[in-house]
């Protein structure tokens, strides 16, 4: 099962934004947020909150991706999100994600018994490359047990 099959059948803002997923790998995601009537906003462009679960959903998947051998000892909580619109966005918006700490040194703190904290950094930009929106979600992976 893809990243994207598992965040479309386990988050149902997923499937109900149908947000595509277009590229996902530990070092990027990238999410398309298809132009949709039902979520424009009184601008005629993606509502704000479309936009916010967009960047959101490509922020999950990169930690999927990156920390998905983690998930038998940890699971992935947001703990915090802070997001910026930019310039007006109209038609198809993406969101790419990268991680803002090497995997490597998460997974590292997690071995010392540790709540690791790590920003993922996120662009919205419309169709035409101008950069819409930006968003940091601050997640952990919390220990189980």
């Amino acid at each position: 099962m893809s990243i994207g099959e598992l965040l479309a059948a386990t988050v149902p803002m997923v499937r109900t934004l149908n947000l595509e997923f277009i590229e996902t790998t530990a070092d990027k995601a990238v999410l398309a947020l298809p132009d949709q009537p039902d979520f424009h906003n009184h601008v005629a462009g993606p509502h704000a909150g479309a936009m916010f679960t967009l960047a959101e959903s490509a922020s999950g998947a990169i930690v999927l991706t990156a920390f998905g051998e983690q998930l038998t000892r940890a699971v992935p909580l947001a703990v915090r999100a802070d997001i910026a619109y930019k310039k007006l966005a109209r038609g198809r918006v993406t969101a790419t994600a990268t991680l803002g700490r090497p995997a490597s040194e998460v997974i590292a703190e997690l071995d010392a018994g540790g709540r690791p904290e790590f920003p993922v950094s996120i662009a919205i930009a419309r169709e035409d490359g101008a950069v819409t929106g930006e968003m940091t979600v601050v997640w952990t992976l919390r220990p189980n047990g």
